[in-house]
C-alpha cells in the first residue's frame, strides 16, 4: 500500500476527465488530478508523487513538492488560527493541521515555527510544535553492540530552530538535537534555514556539539575550490593572503584564517598560485617551471653534497686497511735460530718485581718488657 506522507512510485493504471488512477499497490487507486499530470504521461507509466489525505481524508496524489515528509522537521508558516488550531502551509493544496495541545504556545498567523510532522491515532498527517517528544538530546547506540550512528566529522542536515546565548540549537537529520556554539558561527544565519554541518564533537554526556566547517584539513577541500573560482572571476587575482585580517578573510569566504591558510597552502603545494606581499595569484606556466627548476637545483644540491662527503670516508677507510697490511711479521723476515729465539723470548716469564723492603722491630725477644701484673 502506497504510504502517507512520504513519496511513492506508483503505476498509471487509468485514465479519467479529473485525472488519472495510480495502482496503490494493494490493490486499490489514488487519484492523481489533472492538473498534476505531467506533461507525455501515457497508462503503464510510472510516476513519483506524494501521498497524503484530501479534505475528506481520502489518499490522494500530487507532484508537487511539500515542504518537509512524514516525521520530519520543517520551518512552517501559520495561515490561519482557529478555534480548533492552527493551520501550516507546508506547499499543497490542503494545509497541515497544528492541534492547540501540539503547540508550546499560541500560535499566531503570519508568524513561522519549527514542526515535527507525525501520524495522529486517526492517521491523519499532523504537525507538533513540541520537538521534545520526538527529537532525542543524546546520541547512543540503537541497542547493546551496536555502533553509534553519529561520530566526529561527520557531515550532516541541519534545521536552524532556536537562538540562545551560546549559539543555535538545531535539528541534525531530524533526528537529534545539536547546539552550533558562537565562536563556530563565521556566516550569517537564521532560525528556520536548513544548511549543510558537520559533527564537532560528541560530548561525554553523549550530546552534539556542531560547525558549519568540514573538521580538520577536510574543510581546505572545498574551500581551495571556491578561491580558485573566485580567483578566475577576478583576472585570476586575490587581495587576500596568509597576513591578511581575520575579519576581512571571514567576510569573503566565512571562515577562520587558519582555514584560509591551509586553503592556500593547499594549492600552493599544488603549484596552482602564486603567493605575494599584496595578495595571491594563479600560477602560469612560467611560474610552474621555475618552480621545477628550484626543486631540481635543490636536489642537485643535496646529491653534490653526499658525493662530497663520501671521498673523505673512504679515504679513512681505506688508510686504516694499509696500515694494518704494513704490520711488519718478524716472524717470516728472520731465521730459523732467530725464530727459535724469538718465540723463546715471548714464552719466557715476565721478571718479577722486587718486594717492597720490611722494616722489623730491633729489640729482641730477650728483653724484658713492662708488665701490668703484680709480683707475687
Amino acid at each position: 500500500m502506497a504510504e502517507l506522507g512520504r513519496y511513492n512510485t506508483l503505476t498509471v493504471l487509468d485514465e479519467q476527465p479529473h485525472g488519472l488512477y495510480l495502482d496503490d499497490n494493494d490493490g486499490g487507486k489514488i487519484l492523481l488530478p489533472r492538473k498534476q499530470i505531467p506533461a507525455g504521461t501515457q497508462i503503464g507509466d510510472s510516476l513519483k508523487v506524494f501521498v497524503y489525505l484530501d479534505s475528506d481524508d481520502r489518499p490522494i496524489a500530487t507532484c508537487l513538492r511539500p515542504k518537509a515528509q512524514l516525521h520530519q522537521v520543517a520551518w512552517l508558516e501559520a495561515v490561519d488560527v482557529n478555534q480548533t488550531g492552527a493551520f501550516l502551509d507546508w506547499g499543497l493544496a490542503k494545509d497541515v493541521f497544528v492541534p492547540f495541545a501540539e503547540q508550546t504556545h499560541r500560535m499566531e498567523a503570519g508568524k513561522s515555527y519549527a514542526v515535527y510532522l507525525y501520524l495522529d491515532n486517526t492517521d491523519r498527517i499532523v504537525a507538533s510544535a513540541r520537538l521534545n517528544r520526538f527529537i532525542k538530546d543524546e546520541v547512543k547506540a540503537n541497542w547493546p553492540g551496536a555502533p553509534v550512528p553519529l561520530a566526529t566529522g561527520d557531515k550532516v542536515k541541519l534545521l536552524i530552530a532556536q537562538r540562545t546565548d551560546i549559539g543555535y540549537k538545531a535539528v541534525v537529520n531530524d533526528t537529534y538535537w545539536g547546539l552550533l556554539h558562537n565562536d563556530d558561527i563565521r556566516k550569517a544565519i537564521r532560525t528556520g534555514q536548513r544548511v549543510e554541518g558537520y559533527i564537532k564533537r560528541l560530548r561525554d554526556d553523549h550530546k552534539l556539539d556542531l560547525m558549519l566547517e568540514p573538521v580538520g584539513h577536510t574543510k581546505a577541500d572545498p574551500l581551495a575550490k571556491k578561491i580558485l573560482q573566485k580567483m578566475e572571476d577576478n583576472h585570476g587575482l586575490l587581495g587576500l593572503s596568509d597576513h591578511s585580517p581575520a575579519e576581512l578573510i571571514e567576510l569573503q569566504f566565512g571562515v577562520s584564517k587558519r582555514t584560509f591558510k591551509m586553503a592556500i597552502g593547499k594549492l600552493y603545494k599544488e603549484r596552482k598560485i602564486v603567493i605575494e606581499d599584496s595578495g595571491i595569484r594563479l600560477a602560469t606556466e612560467a611560474d610552474q617551471k621555475a618552480v621545477v627548476n628550484k626543486d631540481l637545483k635543490k636536489e642537485a644540491k643535496k646529491e653534490s653534497g653526499k658525493d662530497a662527503r663520501k671521498p673523505a670516508k673512504e679515504q679513512k677507510t681505506s688508510a686504516a686497511k694499509t696500515q694494518k697490511t704494513e704490520k711488519p711479521d718478524t716472524k717470516k723476515t728472520g731465521t730459523k735460530k732467530e725464530e727459535r729465539n724469538q718465540d723463546q723470548a715471548d714464552k719466557k716469564p715476565a721478571e718479577k718485581k722486587s718486594a717492597p723492603k720490611v722494616y722489623r722491630n730491633p729489640k729482641t725477644k730477650t728483653e724484658k718488657t713492662l708488665s701490668l701484673k703484680k709480683k707475687s
